[in-house]
């Protein structure tokens, strides 16, 4: 089971690797450098819209349109 105080925990093996394709896409998308440096707006920016982006794929894998 997951530790309960590592939210951030990834359950899938190997889905590290494509959530942190997804922040480059997302952040060059939004021409954002992520890192300290960076705004928490713009930070924050990217992770909103990775949670979008994944909450549309597992709607549409619930309604197997995801193929």
């Amino acid at each position: 089971m997951a530790d309960d105080n590592n939210r951030n925990e990834l359950l899938v093996p190997g889905a590290e690797n494509a959530v942190d394709k997804m922040k480059e896409e997302i952040a060059a998308e939004f021409n954002v450098e992520l890192g300290a440096d960076t705004t928490a707006r713009e930070n924050g920016s990217v992770g909103g819209e990775m949670v979008k982006r994944m909450i549309k794929i597992a709607e549409e894998s619930m309604t197997g349109r995801n193929k």
